[in-house]
């Protein structure tokens, strides 16, 4: 499969909010939920146009993860960038249908890729330590596991976070 990283628009909000529903179950199973509030039509317009506001700002990128035929496959972030230390915080999701296929790994380093242009330096991750697939796929694209130990609650038990990261 043909995977292309296609920056968000105004013109994407329809597509991706459906993307959104579509997927919400499976994503809430390992991330935490972003409320009722966000599903709805209104607050999902609202809240995208926010996200594009920081994207002109130059304060965050966001990506959709597409196929050839222009399907969205998942989503894929460089947020938080702060540009006196050149780094950024990377965030992926892929759809429940498309997972496992290798798509976050190639995506993962497509976006990597711009990061010259960005004029980012180090980018960071965080995954649970149950996340395997999600640490491969870090490891693969030349992420390193920093000696960070975080604990959060998530769906009422305490997980730890791994956190990574990459230099360019």
């Amino acid at each position: 499969m043909n995977v292309q990283l296609s920056s968000c628009t105004v013109k994407d909000t329809e597509a991706l909010y459906a993307f959104e529903i579509d997927n919400r179950l499976f994503f809430e199973q390992s991330i935490p939920s972003r409320g009722d509030a966000y599903y709805l039509p209104e607050t999902f317009k609202e809240r995208h146009a926010a996200l594009l506001q920081e994207q002109q700002d130059g304060s965050s990128f966001f990506y959709l993860i597409k196929d050839e035929a222009g399907t969205i496959l998942g989503r894929i972030n460089l947020v938080d960038r702060n540009q006196i230390e050149k780094t950024a915080q990377l965030g992926y999701r892929i759809g429940q249908v498309h997972a496992g296929k290798g798509i976050a790994k190639e995506a993962v380093r497509l976006l990597l890729g711009q990061c010259r242009e960005y004029d980012i330096d180090e980018v960071e991750a965080k995954t649970t330590d149950a996340n395997i697939a999600s640490q491969k796929i870090l490891t693969h694209n030349g992420f390193k596991r920093v000696d960070k130990k975080e604990e959060v609650a998530f769906n009422g038990q305490r997980i730890q976070l791994m956190h990574y990261s990459w230099r360019r």
